[in-house]
């Protein structure tokens, strides 16, 4: 389950172009962080999603949980010289993770659904109840604005990667058969035009947040990457996000998870 995690990490930083989002094509909106910033961090990780799949197995609660999360982050600094590349990845992709060792038998793919299921069971009111870090962009952007933010869609169950970031991904792979990045990029898009993304509202505000948004939706509204210019059209809305400096980390978080997912869920009827 650690290498699968990591493994869609690194899928994560394959895929372009993501609007506004490191790749190793270039650093998006990025001045501080690139893809070997990134690289450093997904390897840092791995052994902490091993403790956070064994601590799933032992049926820990979230206090163990946060404990080993909050040591994945002091690894991640120090592999990235302080720079925050998996902050939001560690606790949904923590989370995430727990739930697959809870409910690993031995190798036999996950029926569908049930990792949202036993994250909304087991953790959803600790996760509700936590300590809110109010120094942080995201739990600031989250009071300004009065939206849940990531503690609320972990707390759902990840409606968003669900109802969104999987059937987008699975739709791309009908439309590009032999693309498997393109897949990627559909879903990447599709969770931008949908998800609450704090990082989105700290960097750009309520315009910056809504042009984006908006941006992402035209993408789908004109086909996705079904469309012949699909990949030109893509690269334009990159680089209009570089231009307004914005970075939808928070779907970038989101496409690593559903990537997690697809891996090692069934998929559904």
């Amino acid at each position: 389950m650690a290498r699968l995690a990591v493994d869609a990490l690194r899928l994560e930083l394959d895929t372009y172009p993501k609007p506004g989002l490191v790749s190793r094509v270039d650093s998006g909106s990025h001045a501080d962080m690139d893809a070997s910033t990134f690289e450093a961090s997904a390897a840092a990780l791995e052994p902490y999603f091993e403790e956070l799949a064994r601590a799933g197995a032992e049926d820990r609660g979230m206090d163990a949980l946060r404990r080993i999360g909050l040591d994945a982050e002091s690894a991640m600094r120090t592999a990235t010289a302080g720079i925050n590349t998996h902050r939001g990845a560690i606790f949904g992709l923590g989370l995430l993770v727990a739930a697959a060792g809870a409910l690993d038998d031995g190798g036999s793919p996950l029926g569908p659904g049930v990792l949202c299921a036993h994250v909304r069971a087991r953790y959803a009111t600790d996760i509700l109840g936590g300590p809110a870090l109010l120094h942080m962009p995201g739990a600031r952007v989250r009071q300004r604005y009065r939206i849940g933010g990531a503690p609320a869609e972990a707390a759902a169950g990840f409606p968003t990667l669900y109802r969104v970031g999987l059937p987008a991904l699975r739709r791309g792979r009908v439309a590009q058969p032999d693309n498997p990045e393109a897949a990627r990029v559909e879903a990447c898009l599709a969770l931008i035009a949908q998800l609450q993304d704090t990082n989105l509202l700290h960097r750009g505000g309520e315009a910056g947040y809504r042009f984006a948004r908006e941006a992402a939706a035209g993408f789908a509204a004109r086909g996705g990457i079904s469309c012949d210019d699909w990949l030109k059209e893509a690269v334009r809305l990159h680089h209009a996000f570089v231009a307004r400096n914005l970075s939808p980390g928070g779907a970038a978080d989101l496409l690593a998870m559903t990537l997690f997912v697809d891996a090692v869920e069934e998929v559904g009827p």
